[in-house]
């Protein structure tokens, strides 16, 4: 538990006392948003305001994750290798776009055909990389089953490891470019996506505790409602690092925002959380856990496919967001609800993965 809250706190106070000075930078670079000229027009005011915050995101959550791996003096496990593989990959990525989009002089950075490139090579790489490194108990981060709140019955290499593991980096990838994209849509007023990745990442941190306490690995917590999970205790330090990272971030995210994590936050805060998902077995509790993102992507795939069938709106702009924009809410009222609804989400998830383990 002490590792948990270091890294918690370490991720805290780098992220709280570091963005300031990245702000500064950015400010001496003039490296400011764009934004988009098709938005609300309220928007228009926050041109040039410093982006790429993610860069802090991940740096303070690097910076907890070391200060727990110290405390506990041994080194990380392959789950977190991998959690943080997968999240600085695709964070890289989004640096790659956020950079560009400056250079440049752009609101678009990179193009789509290289972003796909990207992301499929560390999805990719991440789910075949997963499913190997067992322990001493022969578990390995991931496995092949489809999870709901533990392993379900779903065995995606039922017709061999060959397919299994095809099947696997598929399953993986779908989760990982769903999760990136949610959030990098959710990313669309100050503190948002900031504030609803709190919520989600404060259950994960919660759920890896409980597996953690009632792991199958250990013959004192073994019973028939334990975890097969193989690093719950890491799973709950990443989530805490990130929980921490993004507390500091909102003071400075927080509308009036002095600075917006970009596509570096985004597409990591999305390739985090579908890590812990998939190193948790809990990929399909997830979507509840995280429903507020999967809101706001459903209200974007509605919008899109209502248009191309009748060329009618259902919103007056989509992601959900800017519809109630243009709908005259105030930023503030929609990223607080929107926040309340998050943590009602998140709620409801960690009731039913806890209903579930009393019943069993």
């Amino acid at each position: 538990m002490i590792a948990i809250l270091a890294a918690a706190t370490t991720s805290l106070i780098v992220s709280l006392f570091g963005t300031p000075i990245f702000i500064r930078w950015l400010v001496r670079r003039q490296y400011g948003q764009f934004v988009r000229q098709d938005g609300p027009t309220a928007h228009f005011v926050k041109r040039g305001t410093p982006t790429m915050g993610g860069v802090v995101i991940l740096l303070a959550m690097v910076v907890g994750v070391l200060a727990a791996t110290l405390q506990r003096g041994r080194m990380p496990s392959a789950t977190i290798w991998l959690a943080l593989y997968l999240t600085l990959g695709l964070g890289l990525i989004g640096f790659l776009d956020d950079f560009t989009k400056i250079s440049k002089q752009r609101s678009l950075g990179l193009t789509p055909i290289a972003k796909i490139i990207g992301q499929v090579f560390v999805g990719v790489s991440f789910a075949i990389l997963a499913v190997h490194f067992p322990n001493a108990n022969s578990r390995t981060p991931a496995s092949f089953r489809v999870s709901f709140l533990r392993d379900t019955n779903i065995n995606l290499a039922y017709w061999g490891v060959l397919i299994g593991l095809l099947l696997f980096v598929v399953w993986s990838n779908l989760l990982i470019t769903a999760w990136s994209n949610a959030v990098n849509l959710t990313d669309g007023l100050d503190g948002l996506a900031t504030g609803v990745s709190i919520a989600t990442f404060i259950v994960y941190m919660l759920v890896g505790i409980w597996q953690s306490n009632q792991s199958c690995q250990f013959m004192s917590a073994a019973g028939p409602g334990c975890y097969e999970t193989r690093d719950p205790q890491d799973i709950a330090i990443f989530s805490a690092a990130i929980v921490g990272a993004c507390f500091g971030f909102l003071w400075w995210n927080a509308s009036p925002a002095k600075i917006f994590m970009g596509d570096t936050g985004a597409l990591a805060l999305g390739g985090a959380l579908a890590a812990v998902s998939i190193l948790s077995r809990t990929e399909i509790l997830g979507v509840i856990i995280g429903g507020m993102f999967v809101v706001v992507v459903v209200s974007d795939v509605i919008q899109i496919v209502f248009f191309k069938a009748t060329g009618k709106r259902v919103f007056k702009m989509a992601p959900l967001h800017h519809h109630f924009e243009l709908s005259g809410w105030g930023e503030v009222t929609i990223v607080i609800r929107f926040w309340l609804i998050a943590g009602l989400f998140a709620a409801i998830g960690m009731g039913i993965f806890y209903a579930e383990w009393v019943v069993s």
